[in-house]
């Protein structure tokens, strides 16, 4: 085959992958209007219109003529085209083989329950009743397991829905991985408990009024580099990052008056997801290989800038005289030390995303362990609760008083999002990785942060993982970046280290 036609069916293609990533964006815009602004009114319609739009998705995604174009471009020779080509080629066979084993019905049966079970699981937790929403979870286990069936035959059910969020990542890995953090990290948090010093945090607690909030939130957000003309911020439930398309990016929060930091790095937590959008690789935004490569490595960006810089010295350094202009009656007399110290604080707490750096690993090792446990039928539904809060005394010493402060409190199994919640420590690991890498290519970067120059942090991260899209897996991505593979110890010896300095330990 001649490289003309190999190239006018690999345009053909393109066409077709294009249109779907549209269609996708608008699933993603009425995702975030149901999150944000949508009348409660219409939650059963919304449902009713994100199933229909899921079928619409899977019929493209499974249209014979991708199949044919994706078989014939293979027959040829693909060394005709250029590597980012290759991703793309590659990424929609792997796509195409994957929703063409899954039933239409599955698919519109998942869409739907997944979008009503999000109101389900919101009145529940309103509510304190677990028993509300456990017919539903029980259901979307059972659903996601049948999935599995058709999409990764040859994996256990619970690996094939890990590596839809985590490519290539299974439990044999994670198991250790999480076994070596639990090792470290529950004695590091008893000798916390045990120091002697105990940071104040009563100048973070008072009335904070939401729109300086807001005002503030941005100003931060925008200084990190988040463009506005290409994005915005809202309001919702949950925090989260969503929209349409690069330009497009929607970033949200939510405030409470008697708190502002909360919010705060909920916003820098967001920011982080929002740059790794907006700095996708140009000329090929609504195809594979621009796309985002996992999500361990979307929650590395966002742990990057909340973690390793939001809750840096510097950091505290270069925002305090803002802080203290923003509110001045909490923040007035403040010094930088007593600031950090508070801010990075570590106390055991019932939420998850008000969780500091060293206890949050935990709430997620909790996640994944029941997951697994739920999958492979070692425990039921109904015995959650009782689990759940045993889990927590035992791993952070705290016992949720609440299902809603318990069990409820994450919307991820409401959208039958089971093998999310890794991605998280995944992404911590990865971020600081990232970091000790990042020391070494940017001189004095405390000096940088404490000037505000965020622009030269933004664009190494851009250049060597916003811009790299799916060239990579994501071993070879950290391998290319860093020089190594996945290594817990740096996440350890960062925690360690820095936490040991705060508490003298």
């Amino acid at each position: 085959m001649n490289s003309k036609k190999l190239k006018d069916m690999y345009q053909q293609l393109v066409n077709k992958l294009e249109e779907r990533s549209r269609l996708g964006g608008v699933m993603a815009t009425m995702h975030w209007d149901q999150e944000v602004i949508m009348p409660k009114a219409a939650a059963e319609n919304r449902s009713k219109q994100m199933a229909a739009l899921a079928g619409v998705l899977h019929d493209k995604s499974v249209d014979v003529e991708i199949g044919s174009l994706i078989d014939k471009l293979f027959e040829g020779d693909l060394n005709n085209f250029t590597e980012i080509e290759q991703c793309n080629i590659y990424e929609a066979k792997r796509e195409y083989e994957l929703e063409t084993k899954i039933p239409k019905q599955l698919i519109q049966e998942l869409a739907e329950l997944s979008s009503s079970g999000h109101q389900v699981w919101a009145k529940a937790r309103q509510e304190n009743k677990f028993e509300d929403f456990a017919p539903t979870l029980e259901r979307l286990i059972i659903l996601k397991k049948k999935w599995a069936e058709f999409a990764f035959p040859e994996l256990d059910p619970y690996d094939a829905n890990i590596d839809i969020f985590e490519r290539g990542m299974r439990m044999e890995c994670l198991t250790p991985i999480f076994d070596t953090l639990k090792k470290e990290l529950i004695p590091l948090i008893d000798a916390i408990r045990k120091s002697p010093i105990n940071p104040d945090i009563g100048f973070l607690r008072g009335n904070f009024p939401i729109d300086k909030q807001e005002a503030l939130g941005r100003i931060i957000s925008k200084d990190i580099g988040f463009d506005y003309d290409r994005g915005r911020m809202d309001v919702s439930v949950h925090p989260f990052c969503g929209g349409g398309h690069p330009t497009d990016v929607r970033i949200t929060t939510r405030y409470r008056s008697e708190s502002f930091i909360d919010s705060l790095f909920a916003v820098i937590h967001e920011t982080g997801h929002g740059l790794y959008e907006q700095g996708r690789m140009l000329g090929f935004m609504d195809l594979p290989v621009s796309e985002p490569l996992t999500m361990a490595i979307h929650e590395s960006q966002s742990l990057f800038w909340e973690r390793m810089i939001g809750q840096n010295f510097y950091f505290c350094d270069h925002y305090l005289n803002l802080f203290v202009e923003t509110f001045p009656e909490s923040m007035q007399g403040v010094s930088l030390d007593t600031l950090y110290a508070a801010i990075n604080r570590c106390d055991p707490s019932f939420i998850r995303v008000e969780a500091d750096e060293v206890t949050y690993p935990l709430h997620i090792i909790l996640r994944y362990e029941i997951e697994k446990e739920l999958f492979d039928e070692s425990i039921s539904v109904k015995d959650l609760p009782d689990i759940w809060n045993y889990k927590m005394e035992e791993y952070l010493g705290v016992s949720p008083p609440s299902n809603s402060e318990g069990v409820l409190q994450d919307v991820h199994w409401s959208g039958g999002a089971f093998g999310y919640f890794p991605s998280y420590t995944l992404g911590a690991m990865y971020a600081c990785q990232f970091y000790s890498k990042m020391l070494l290519d940017i001189n004095d970067i405390s000096k940088q942060i404490k000037e505000g120059n965020f622009s030269c942090i933004k664009k190494w991260l851009n250049d060597n993982i916003h811009k790299a899209g799916r060239l990579y897996s994501p071993e070879n991505l950290l391998y290319k970046v860093t020089g190594d593979s996945i290594n817990p110890d740096f996440f350890i010896s960062y925690l360690k280290q820095k936490y040991g300095q705060i508490y003298s330990l």
